[in-house]
């Protein structure tokens, strides 16, 4: 399964805030308690080198957002934070895309963003990396490109819930399993891709982090 985390940047929640919903304003003014959890189905991988990104007719916008993915290793349940890290087996990069408008909906009307997060290709992911090879996962640099101009650089350390936390609210609440995948959630930067676009994104500094892809329409 995929469990994504949302709004765990504050950069990146105030910029939705200026898109126009009054939710994230609120959530802005009153703070964080918990993470805010969403899931996604796995028929929304798209693993890179297995075509383009297809975007779906007549949903508006599509945009993209970087996130670190936190590789599960083992079956867990409510671990402690102090055994937190040891369920991980890995990283990876991955595009959470989002129909931005139809979140935007989705949010003023109380309901779950299911729909706007998860129509094929919408997780399109690059290759597994060891933990040995991110001994911090709050030590990284993430970055995003459409067409050669970067349009999203944000350190992880800015996460308002970090990677210890993460689990320890998420396995309250699911088992996690090996191969599950844990979305971090996205800095500020976001924006439309579209047909003909060339989206790349990575790790700073770890080329064996980086996912490309082309993006085209669905027919």
């Amino acid at each position: 399964k995929i469990v994504a985390v949302g709004k765990n940047y504050r950069k990146h929640v105030a910029e939705m805030a200026q898109i126009g919903s009054s939710k994230d304003e609120k959530f802005i003014s009153e703070g964080p308690k918990v993470p805010v959890l969403f899931l996604k189905p796995t028929t929304s991988y798209l693993p890179m080198g297995q075509g383009p990104i297809l975007l779906p007719k007549d949903i508006g916008p599509v945009h993209h957002e970087v996130e670190l993915g936190i590789v599960i290793g083992q079956r867990c349940k409510r671990v402690p934070e102090s055994r937190a890290m040891e369920v991980i087996a890995g990283y990876t990069v991955a595009l959470d895309l989002t129909a931005r408008d139809l979140q935007t909906s989705a949010k003023e009307r109380g309901l779950p963003w299911s729909v706007p997060k998860g129509y094929d290709h919408f997780t399109p992911v690059g290759s597994f990396i060891d933990k040995a090879k991110v001994p911090e996962p709050h030590g990284v640099e993430l970055f995003c490109s459409v067409n050669g101009t970067e349009r999203q650089r944000g350190h992880t350390k800015d996460m308002i819930f970090q990677v210890p936390q993460l689990i320890v609210e998420i396995t309250k609440i699911f088992t996690l399993e090996a191969g599950d995948l844990i979305l971090t959630g996205t800095p500020e930067g976001v924006g439309p891709i579209q047909a003909g676009d060339v989206v790349r994104a990575g790790i700073v500094g770890m080329s064996e982090s980086e996912i490309q892809f082309d993006v085209a329409m669905d027919e």
